[in-house]
């Protein structure tokens, strides 16, 4: 079988994340959006106009920046609540609130559901107990809905065919789950050495993974409720984080590192790195206003 990443991974720009997280690539305007959850930071690259970056100050463990049906009005998941913020002006309007039932956590993972909600997880912010729990937030929701608790680091969120799969990064486990309902119940467990992180998905069904810890993606064919392992990609980094495809084909791999508890970390680690491939992304989707 051959390999569908083209070239070796190359860094993008002179940032480096403590805990880079949640790229997404937006459509509209041929960017790609990430954050830095312990430097507080969102940062935004645009590869085809002079490669430029910029990085914005965020509220406190922001974990995701995400699409919304508004150009340039994107959703905020923090520590503080659910906002909505204006690229272009920077202001920051509040939508929701951090869940009651989540007190003494962090944000982690967040997704745009096929129907439009916000679906996202909170964890133990030192991820030494499992306190953490999955919600769903739609458009016409007082408040977060509890979908599932006593998580450990709840990570990858995606949706394929009747499907939803996540995973739980301390108990190194992927889950699937049926699509058709919101409960996550019925669900099938699939554990995996090393430590999953999290994913993108192709069109045709191919989840790749950033495994924390030890530099680099593994692919995996999902097929109904199996996870079937394909290949892996090495990377120049120690802590790979989360990735997601972008270009004007959604044919790059962008991916995302962290140099949180390294003593001695690398020049590379925390870098935004870019391999371009034979692969076609899901487009990021928007949450329903």
């Amino acid at each position: 079988m051959c390999s569908p990443f083209v070239n070796a991974p190359v860094v993008v720009g002179q940032y480096r994340a403590l805990l880079g997280e949640t790229p997404i690539w937006c459509v509209r305007s041929q960017s790609l959006l990430w954050v830095d959850i312990l430097q507080q930071r969102l940062l935004r690259y645009w590869p085809m106009e002079n490669q430029r970056l910029e990085a914005r100050e965020m509220p406190p463990f922001t974990s995701a920046v995400l699409l919304t049906q508004r150009p340039e009005t994107f959703l905020i998941v923090s520590q503080c609540g659910i906002r909505l913020y204006d690229y272009a002006s920077g202001g920051v309007e509040p939508y929701c609130d951090y869940p009651e039932t989540a007190t003494g956590t962090r944000p982690n993972e967040a997704a745009i559901a096929p129907d439009g909600a916000l679906w996202f997880s909170t964890m133990d912010p030192v991820a030494e107990k499992a306190l953490g729990s999955w919600y769903r937030l739609a458009r016409d929701d007082n408040a977060p809905q509890r979908l599932l608790s006593q998580q450990w680091v709840p990570n990858t969120l995606h949706w394929y065919g009747d499907h939803i799969w996540f995973a739980d990064s301390f108990r190194k486990r992927f889950y699937c789950a049926d699509s058709r309902t919101n409960a996550l119940t019925s669900v099938a467990v699939h554990p995996v050495e090393g430590v999953p992180d999290g994913s993108a998905l192709t069109t045709n069904g191919q989840l790749i993974n950033a495994r924390w810890g030890q530099s680099r993606l593994v692919r995996y064919q999902l097929d109904g409720r199996q996870l079937i392992e394909l290949d892996s990609l090495p990377l120049p980094v120690l802590q790979p984080s989360s990735c997601t495809f972008g270009g004007p084909t959604l044919s790059d791999l962008y991916i995302t590192s962290a140099r949180q508890g390294l003593s001695q970390p690398s020049e590379t680690d925390g870098a935004l790195l870019c391999v371009p491939t034979a692969l076609t992304g899901v487009p990021a989707r928007y949450f329903r206003l």
